[in-house]
């Protein structure tokens, strides 16, 4: 399955923040979309999952399985979202449920999706937190969000994202609140769970380090408009756009360096 983004468009308020964004996101592909705050990276994501905001009109065309997305209801999209393509949003706190387990939040994709029963949702849900690398799964399914720290509530936010087996996952910054550490972490576990899934993804950070380590090409955003695409190996080494060789100099002065730049 492909998503081909052509001529995409994004107008609030009167005024335009995405101008004619094309991309394509091959079978099996990671595709990474990168640029400063304010460059439209987030609402092309959200654009994609016809999750833009009530006041936001969106125009060009999002094609999933060669099957167009825009315009969409609200119900037809939902036989799309989750099943055929997940999301992680940045900041799992607010993503998740705080009264309910984070066990009963993974299983309940796998019910909506596969009608599963209880039991079998529950058992998929421990194996879910289980192929995440949560500490005694069995324990932490039952804990609520609360209870858990940061990286781990990511990890939760990432299983209710792959355990009803989506074709895309779509990622929007999903490891900027953590530190370092768990950063580099949860991005080896990502991209090795979609490797192994076989499944396409898009990956939206601000980061050309963090872009590094998960996707295999890369186009770049200013202000809500394409100034490059291209391999993330030719990114690093070779950008050709301001905005792209200054997310290189921002990359290159943290402590966590892009593999391939010393």
């Amino acid at each position: 399955m492909t998503l081909q983004v052509t001529d995409l468009t994004i107008d609030i308020a009167g005024r335009r923040v995405v101008d004619g964004v094309s991309f394509d996101v091959p079978d099996g592909a990671r595709v990474g979309i990168i640029g400063e705050s304010g460059s439209g990276k987030s609402l092309t994501a959200l654009a994609i999952m016809g999750l833009l905001p009530e006041e936001a009109t969106a125009g060009g065309s999002i094609r999933w399985n060669d099957h167009e997305l825009l315009g969409l209801s609200d119900r037809e999209l939902a036989a799309v979202r989750g099943d055929e393509i997940g999301i992680v949003f940045q900041e799992p706190q607010t993503a998740l449920n705080p009264i309910r387990t984070v066990g009963r939040q993974i299983a309940e994709p796998i019910r909506i999706h596969d009608g599963a029963s209880k039991k079998e949702a529950w058992e998929r849900a421990v194996k879910a937190a289980e192929r995440m690398l949560l500490p005694d799964p069995e324990r932490i399914v039952k804990r609520y969000p609360h209870q858990l720290s940061g990286g781990q509530r990511q990890r939760v936010a990432i299983a209710m994202a792959l355990v009803a087996r989506p074709r895309l996952l779509i990622a929007d910054e999903p490891t900027t609140a953590l530190d370092v550490t768990i950063q580099a972490e949860i991005l080896e576990l990502m991209r090795d769970l979609v490797e192994d899934a076989g499944m396409s993804l898009v990956f939206i950070t601000h980061d050309l380090a963090v872009l590094s380590q998960i996707a295999e090409f890369g186009v770049v955003l200013e202000h809500g408009k394409v100034v490059e695409a291209a391999p993330v190996s030719t990114l690093l080494t070779s950008p050709s756009s301001p905005v792209t060789q200054g997310l290189l100099r921002d990359a290159t002065a943290t402590l966590w360096r892009p593999e391939g730049i010393s």
